[in-house]
């Protein structure tokens, strides 16, 4: 695992609405070296996902609708290939909405993915952004080793990635970063850090200690 992709991501998060409802908005963003046009295949064609992702089915178009294995299903809203598109992520009883945006860049491509929720104030409290930054920040290390080598994900290996000493440091960067992310947004960063410290220990199983790794 090459620790450093951990810091090529670069993470905000901004407040939002939704039908006068407020939302938190993680943004993550990080530029790939291939172009966009294999970019936006890798992220859309049922063939390849689960190469760096998770087995999809369903109907990727516009109306239709996309079930991941294990995790997250939802109904695709948007499709402007190959730019942009937008879908529904409902995970059990909680629905919130996935934005993806593809720029060319001198180095490659860029991916800009933005996952708005609403999220009660008393889980915010609790984990803040890295909740969910740290899974996507998982995807987005998948689909980087993915184009770096050719090579599909082990899932076996990539369930037990959070338990190795190199996925609880690639963690805690990530969730250190969305702490970060939220400090730079206007929250108190006693209480930003705290909540990463309990972000990591949920994804790695461990104490909430800063200070493990």
């Amino acid at each position: 695992m090459d620790i450093a992709a951990a810091g090529l991501v670069v993470r905000e998060v901004r407040n939002g609405t939704r039908e006068g409802v407020p939302t938190k908005v993680s943004v993550a963003r990080r530029t790939y070296a291939t172009d966009r046009a294999d970019l936006w295949d890798v992220l859309t064609n049922a063939e390849r996902i689960p190469r760096w992702f998770l087995p999809v089915s369903g109907d990727l178009k516009v109306g239709g609708h996309y079930q991941l294995e294990g995790n997250a299903g939802g109904t695709v809203e948007r499709c402007e290939a190959p730019e942009f598109f937008a879908l529904t992520w409902e995970f059990g009883e909680m629905t919130s909405w996935v934005r993806v945006r593809l720029a060319e860049a001198p180095e490659g491509a860029t991916l800009e993915l933005e996952h708005e929720a609403v999220v009660p104030q008393e889980l915010w409290d609790q984990f803040g952004p890295g909740a969910t930054g740290v899974g996507w920040d998982g995807a987005l290390y998948g689909l980087g080793a993915y184009l770096d080598t050719g090579a599909s994900m082990d899932p076996a290996e990539a369930a037990l990635w959070g338990t190795t000493p190199e996925g609880k440091t690639f963690m805690r960067l990530c969730a250190d970063g969305w702490a970060e992310a939220a400090i730079a947004s206007g929250d108190a960063p006693e209480a930003a850090r705290a909540a990463a410290d309990r972000t990591f220990g949920f994804y790695t199983g461990t104490s909430e200690d800063s200070s493990e790794s």
